[in-house]
């Protein structure tokens, strides 16, 4: 045996760990089990308000009440505007010693329906609608691939109408038509790859059919509006206060020969909200000390501003309510007490080594996949510039509590220094005064309409943040 492996073996150098070559065969089949409640997740939550409903209705299966009900106990959850929301398993200890918080965010890169967005297209002869993208996305990858309209709006008298089209077999998609090559040289060829698509022509195909009944000047926008008003009772005003959203259609799947990953639309970040809500409710029988939260957050992709991104008040209102809930003061020195002497995993996702781009990566501290969940010490970009940068006792401490639980961890880095950068919800948790570092799980293609899971990571992350939930 060399001086290096002896070294390794002795535990003096720090080597990370692939999890299917290290770990035994009856736990790669625990996490082959357990992605396939993430595929169903995965496919029943492709917008923010699904997330919420599709939790809210787990947490009630589990006894969770709302923490403004009287049959309000120890496991209870918060819902504000319907795209956050936050959940609690209260602890023995007093909150003002701080909690232990999981906090995801649930929104992703897509496309949004403008206000007013059908318009018959009169060169083609065809009913379109104009959209508006949200987040960070490669615009050419949104045309010529299959697209189901999901959202709600909100009728005159106030009645909410949910929508859902495009994921059912028998249902129609809808497309973003691309420019064929032969005619592409000007007009996409000539341009740089972020050029080639204009915003301006993400416009969606809605139809072809006039309607007969009458010679009319819109007969094309009335024929599939009267569709619309048959199936759901709406008609083209409801559009001005709908949220519709196009998002790929059809369901996760696993990938590779040996199925050891997953892939599909949406797991950034909802992959770290589907972990940390199963590990809290994993939880549920630990009788812990410590307070445990799991936090949904909205916006994130937008810079977390508004009503319901991190940036509000919504968690600090929580955590209040859990203090008077728990017959603590709710005090503003107290809740500043509580939130600065609280532990935040801010869970989010890493960029995981892509084969074909290695060369956008420093190898030694990027993150692997099959390696385990990926702990950053920081983010944001250049000299760490907009990101929370977590102090060497608390990354200790959380590598600490993964060891103890044999989860396999990794550090990670996202990217060469300089070669671009990106940030979390960290930064504004860690301004609360909290301990907070980013740990989720590696993807390869995010932000693209299919991203990259290892369901060796993503099982990792659920046995993470179950530790973390229940440290005392």
């Amino acid at each position: 045996m060399t001086k290096k492996k002896e070294a390794k073996k002795s535990g003096l150098l720090y080597e990370r760990k692939n999890f299917f070559k290290e770990a035994p065969q009856s736990e790669h089949e625990e996490a082959f089990k357990y992605a396939k409640g993430f595929k169903t997740f995965l496919d029943e939550c492709k917008t923010v308000r699904e997330t919420v409903a599709w939790t809210e209705k787990v947490l009630k299966k589990h006894k969770f009440t709302t923490l403004d009900a009287k049959a309000a106990k120890d496991k209870v959850y918060t819902i504000f505007r319907g795209k956050t929301m936050a959940m609690a398993i209260l602890g023995s200890e007093p909150l003002s010693n701080g909690c232990n918080i999981v906090g995801a965010h649930i929104d992703t890169p897509r496309i949004y329906l403008k206000q007013n967005p059908l318009y018959e297209d009169g060169p083609s002869g065809m009913l379109c609608g104009r959209t508006h993208y949200y987040g960070g996305i490669k615009k050419y990858q949104w045309v010529s691939t299959p697209l189901s309209l999901h959202g709600v709006v909100i009728k005159a008298n106030g009645e909410i109408v949910d929508i859902s089209i495009g994921e059912k077999d028998d249902d129609p998609v809808f497309v973003i038509p691309d420019l064929l090559p032969h005619l592409a040289r000007k007009e996409q060829y000539s341009k740089s790859l972020g050029d080639a698509i204009d915003a301006s022509r993400l416009n969606v195909v809605f139809g072809g059919m006039h309607d007969l009944d009458k010679d009319e000047k819109h007969s094309l926008k009335l024929y599939c509006v009267k569709l619309l008003n048959e199936r759901y009772g709406i008609d083209e005003n409801d559009f001005i206060s709908a949220e519709l959203e196009l998002v790929p259609a059809g369901k996760a799947r696993d990938a590779g020969f040996d199925g050891s990953m997953v892939l599909g639309y949406g797991q950034d970040d909802r992959i770290c909200a589907y972990t940390s809500l199963t590990a809290l409710l994993a939880n549920l029988n630990a009788k812990p000390k410590r307070t445990m939260i799991v936090y949904f957050s909205d916006k994130e992709e937008v810079g977390s501003q508004g009503n319901t991104g991190a940036q509000s008040v919504f968690l600090q209102d929580f955590v209040a309510s859990l203090l008077r809930h728990k017959g603590e003061s709710d005090s503003s020195t107290n809740l500043r007490r509580t939130i600065m002497n609280s532990m935040v995993l801010s869970a989010d996702v890493s960029a995981a080594v892509n084969p074909n781009y290695p060369g956008v990566h420093e190898l030694q501290n990027a993150t692997l996949f099959n390696h385990g969940i990926a702990l950053s010490k920081f983010t944001g970009s250049g000299g760490k510039s907009g990101c929370n940068d977590a102090n060497a006792e608390f990354v200790a401490k959380v590598i600490r509590i993964f060891n103890q639980a044999g989860v396999y961890w990794q550090m990670a880095e996202l990217g060469k220094v300089d070669e671009g950068g990106g940030g979390t919800i960290a930064y504004i948790l860690a301004n609360q005064g909290a301990e907070v570092i980013d740990c989720g799980v590696g993807l390869m293609g995010m932000h693209s309409l299919y991203e990259l899971c290892s369901k060796a990571d993503l099982y990792n992350t659920f046995k993470g943040y179950k530790a973390f939930l229940v440290n005392n």
